[in-house]
């Protein structure tokens, strides 16, 4: 991802709140068969306060990407949105995509089975959490048999990531009226190719923004 300084996110914070509120992830390897990319949930290391990560892949997915022998690169995808060039008025401009992403590439390391028991267990929950009747992972009609047998057919990792590349493009380089009317145009539901949480992620920027001149 080509980074523009007017764009660049380097808060650790921040890009903690986009990997937590955004799990789904892209992950990326150079094979000898050429790219190969996978889709999987995953959650900030519990017990570290940077970019760890942690998660699991699928067999034989593993081999496939080569893990924990071959660089990974992670792909958050956070709100994201077309921008209408009449959003801006009477001036010459031309569309444009807001959005918040952050890439985070290293060599994983690869967890025992009982580390990855604890990272099945904490998906589990994280994504049950939310629903009136959560079912865990260990509750019947699972019995503990059926989820040592669903954790060998995984692979876990952790990756702490060696580079980060974060950016935030949300009409930064625009005046704040031009942001606020973007704002109220996203709200009013006229991109039928946007996020519903990109304005609240552009409010959020441009207060930040305002607190901080």
């Amino acid at each position: 991802m080509r980074q523009n300084p007017s764009f660049a996110m380097s808060d650790v914070g921040e890009i903690r709140r986009l990997i937590e509120q955004n799990p789904w992830v892209t992950i990326v390897s150079s094979t000898e068969n050429g790219l190969v990319a996978s889709h999987y949930a995953v959650l900030l290391d519990a017990d570290r306060d940077d970019l760890t990560i942690v998660g699991h892949v699928g067999k034989p997915d593993d081999l496939v990407h080569g893990l924990g022998e071959r660089e990974l690169l992670v792909v958050v995808q956070g709100p994201h949105g077309y921008i209408s060039p009449g959003w801006y008025g009477d001036v010459q401009s031309v569309p444009t995509w807001n959005f918040v992403s952050a890439h985070l590439s290293g060599v994983p390391e690869l967890l025992t089975p009982e580390e990855n028991l604890q990272v099945l267990e904490r998906l589990v929950a994280r994504f049950e959490g939310g629903l009136p009747q959560p079912r865990l992972m260990w509750e019947p009609p699972n019995d503990p048999e059926y989820v040592r047998r669903l954790e060998r057919g995984t692979v876990g990792f952790r990756l702490t990531p060696t580079k980060v590349v974060a950016k935030r493009k949300l009409s930064q380089n625009k005046p704040d009226e031009t942001v606020e009317t973007v704002i109220t145009e996203l709200e009013a539901g006229e991109s039928p190719y946007a996020d519903p949480r990109l304005p609240a992620e552009m409010r959020r920027d441009l207060e930040t923004r305002k607190a901080a001149r």
